[in-house]
């Protein structure tokens, strides 16, 4: 089976990665030359430490590679019977490359979108046939992050949906079913992580470093918010927070933070950038937390309960099952736990309770308890 592969971006590239070590005919399309050559050396590359790990053979090494066609030509894609693009997040150039794709791929062919914020159904829209749309998508780095979130459209058929669902998982990797709204699973329930904190930090209850030090010490996670959105890249998390706020028509439990937006603003975009929160530059002065326990679990509790109230809401608006989106937390972002477990464990009545303390002290919608964490905890009832 041919695959298509549109972008030869870091994600392209890796899509292009999986599905060839997965053994298809792959046709990587890029319309710069220089984006296909960069692609291809850095296969070369990853492939090359691969090796050397033992993980794979000279041999394997050198069929992958020859399992991949570069091509600048749409037309290349002629023959694919899965056509994935990777571009830009920019809704009128995808129109137009699906819109010339169509013209192109057999009508049998499904066509499918690594997007992560832009509706499928949206993408769908310039298609004659918009039967054969869906999202796919994955994340980075798509060789070694196992998660891919399948996203069917109103307008897809289910055989798409059951076929895409198989490819996937004959590549070995770990597939979740959501519903086409903004954020997906992972984008969406992941935003008090990084909301949460940034207002803590805000009110002046605690700084950058005394936060991700609550966050790993008391919650295990492997980077605290700061740590996570300097590695990141402070201007694409901010991206993704102010237009899922702008999709969910300005839901304020989605409210963008000013301290992001100014860290933006100013460049300071984390570690690529060299100034995030944290300075990266060299002989810069270790800032460190205060480790006071009573603070550090009182900030862990207050993120986590809102982690989970927004995973409850994911639940309560059928956007996945339970089990995906806790799937989806632990593969797709490496969180210790699945949310919806972790909120078993912690007791869905304490959950409501601490939730409704920061709703009756602040009186914003933020705080609202989801009435399906209302519902259970009168019945009694738990997620697993």
């Amino acid at each position: 089976m041919e695959i298509g592969i549109i972008g030869a971006g870091t994600m392209g590239s890796g899509i292009a990665q999986v599905a060839a070590q997965n053994g298809h005919q792959v046709i990587l399309v890029d319309s710069m030359e220089n984006a296909l050559s960069k692609s291809k050396s850095e296969l070369q590359f990853s492939l090359k430490r691969l090796e050397e790990k033992g993980r794979i053979t000279e041999q394997q090494s050198s069929e992958i590679q020859n399992n991949i066609i570069y091509s600048t030509e749409i037309t290349s894609l002629r023959n694919s019977k899965l056509v994935i693009e990777a571009i830009i997040e920019k809704l009128e150039v995808k129109h137009q490359l699906l819109y010339e794709l169509e013209s192109v791929v057999s009508d049998n062919c499904i066509i499918a979108s690594n997007t992560s914020s832009i509706p499928i159904a949206s993408l769908g829209s310039i298609l004659s046939n918009s039967k054969r749309i869906i999202g796919i998508h994955f994340f980075n780095p798509a060789p070694v992050m196992p998660l891919v979130e399948i996203i069917p459209s109103v307008q897809t058929s289910s055989v798409v949906l059951e076929k895409s669902i198989q490819i996937l998982k004959d590549w070995g990797k770990v597939v979740v079913v959501c519903k086409d709204t903004p954020g997906f699973i992972v984008n969406r329930v992941a935003r008090p992580f990084y909301g949460e904190a940034l207002r803590i930090y805000e009110e002046g209850k605690a700084d950058f470093s005394t936060i991700d030090w609550a966050i790993t010490e008391f919650g295990g996670f492997k980077m605290g918010p700061f740590t996570l959105m300097d590695y990141i890249g402070n201007d694409i998390n901010y991206s993704v927070t102010e237009s899922i706020f702008e999709a969910f028509y300005f839901d304020p439990r989605f409210k963008p933070s000013f301290t992001q937006r100014r860290h933006v603003e100013a460049g300071f975009y984390g570690r690529k950038s060299g100034r995030g929160y944290y300075d990266y530059s060299e002989g810069a002065i270790e800032v460190f937390p205060s480790k006071d326990e009573v603070l550090g679990k009182a900030i862990f509790e207050r993120i986590l309960v809102m982690l989970i109230n927004e995973a409850i809401d994911a639940v309560f608006m059928q956007v996945a099952t339970p089990e995906d989106i806790d799937l989806a937390m632990t593969k797709g972002v490496n969180y210790p736990k699945g949310l919806l477990k972790w909120a078993d464990e912690m007791g869905l009545e304490k959950i409501l309770n601490k939730l409704d303390e920061l709703f009756h002290e602040y009186g914003e919608d933020r705080y609202r308890p989801n009435p399906l964490l209302r519902k259970m905890v009168r019945e009694k009832r738990s997620f697993f």
